[in-house]
């Protein structure tokens, strides 16, 4: 209660968390808006059987708004799918690379570049998906759209690409006037807010709601969720600390340096960003198959790409590992860093300033990136093996948890970067470590 009235106590801390919850509202508002010329009821009856594929994961990650046929349906993905080809064009285009190091000036220049991909990704996504909700047909999908033909797919395209938009903006003003990254938020939320179904549903398959799941295998679920929860903390919070000595130097009477700190390295430094990017990627072809309904690959596709198969397992660690690696390379450079201690007078025992402390750095970071990306990859696929025996529903997958948990630890840290800031004794209170927060979006 103590930390909570130091919240209170913090006026500018207060409006933040007020404005941040305001807009997260306006979005949960958002997601029982329909598009126009669709029932939402059927294409809900349709989820609740079929969604156990590639349309689950994009209920998920839009906080059921596919569910609802809401004119979020896409959510943020279009944004996140534009964000990552920049980066990957960044490492190709001098031009984009040089953007990346003009400091606030560049930021806003790919941040305009990232906009407007977002919307051309969002109009071929949003005609993918209306030439798919044209395409269902059977006795649950039936009646779906109430017209058919280019002025639904016109309606439904600019309906989507409209409400991507308006995500996007609430995002930045999140990031911007608020608490935490409003991009991870809006996908925190979205899953947070789908939890409870996702339990009801749970208990409806139990015995005692005339289901096949006994009650100790609802245990056994309870307590791998808890199991998961813990290691995703105690990973995020896992750090390599380099020491690092600085020289004394001599400054008229004084004597300024000599002491040691320490060289904090994240055993994640990537956050939530690889399983979101990777579950983006996995997404493309899908979107891409809505458009050629009738062509053969497009059912290997929808057969193979589902969670818990063994080819979209494969292709997702591969995923991971890349972008995990990726990111890190991309947010941390070992010899800016080299450069910075050496002008700096400091200097890791037992390496050479320059040169030799980068690659020393490259090396450390390498192997702990390694141990980082294989924890990320047991999180995020173990749990589906589990799911595909006992029929629990995709929100209790590891993906979904790592997500929710991430963004969590890492909104506590910087509420209790505002209360250190005020002389408060932090979030957490007591005289305890400090959260360990993690990059975000």
């Amino acid at each position: 209660m103590g930390s909570l009235r130091n919240i209170g106590s913090v006026p500018e801390l207060s409006k933040r968390l007020l404005y941040t919850l305001f807009m997260l509202a306006v979005y949960r508002v958002g997601v029982f808006v329909s598009v126009p010329g669709v029932d939402r009821s059927i294409m809900d009856q349709y989820m609740r059987t079929g969604s156990t594929g590639l349309a689950g994961l994009f209920d998920l990650f839009s906080g059921g708004a596919m569910k609802q046929l809401s004119v979020f349906a896409l959510g943020i993905m279009p944004y996140i799918s534009s964000s990552i080809i920049l980066q990957l064009m960044a490492v190709v285009i001098p031009s984009l690379e040089r953007l990346q190091k003009e400091g606030e000036q560049g930021r806003r220049k790919i941040n305009q570049y990232t906009r407007y991909g977002t919307v051309l990704l969002s109009l071929f996504q949003g005609f993918a998906i209306a030439s798919w909700l044209e395409s269902l047909s059977g006795s649950v999908a039936k009646g779906m759209v109430f017209e058919h033909g280019l002025g639904f797919k016109l309606l439904t395209v600019l309906a989507l690409t409209t409400g991507t938009a308006f995500l996007m903006w609430l995002g930045e003003r999140i990031t911007e006037r608020g608490i935490g990254n409003g991009i991870s938020l809006i996908i925190f939320a979205g899953i947070v807010a789908s939890l409870p179904d996702a339990v009801i549903q749970t208990m409806k398959l139990s015995t005692f709601q005339g289901g096949k799941l006994e009650p100790i295998t609802l245990v056994l679920i309870a307590i791998l969720v808890i199991a998961v929860m813990g290691a995703i903390v105690f990973f995020e919070r896992g750090q390599r600390r380099i020491p690092v000595q600085y020289a004394k130097r001599v400054v008229g009477r004084k004597v300024y340096g000599g002491q040691t700190t320490m060289l904090p390295l994240k055993v994640n430094s990537a956050g939530v960003i690889p399983p979101i990017f990777a579950s983006s990627v996995l997404m493309f072809p899908s979107t891409l198959g809505n458009l050629f309904p009738g062509a053969s690959w497009v059912g290997w596709i929808h057969a193979k790409l589902i969670p818990g198969q063994l080819v979209y397992n494969v292709i997702y660690v591969g995923l991971i590992v890349f972008f995990c690696y990726f990111y890190t390379a991309v947010t941390f450079n070992p010899v800016d860093v080299a450069d910075n201690l050496k002008k700096q007078g400091g200097f890791i025992p037992g390496i050479r300033p320059g040169k030799r402390t980068a690659d020393y750095i490259e090396r450390v970071l390498s192997r702990i990136t390694f141990g980082g990306a294989m924890y990320m990859s047991a999180i995020c696929v173990l749990p589906t093996y589990l799911q595909s025996s006992f029929g629990v529903p995709f929100y209790f997958g590891g993906t979904s948890l790592l997500i929710v948990v991430g963004v969590a630890l890492d909104t506590a840290q910087q509420i209790e970067y505002h209360l250190i800031s005020r002389n408060y004794e932090g979030f957490a209170g007591g005289r305890g470590p400090r959260i360990k927060g993690r990059r975000a979006i």
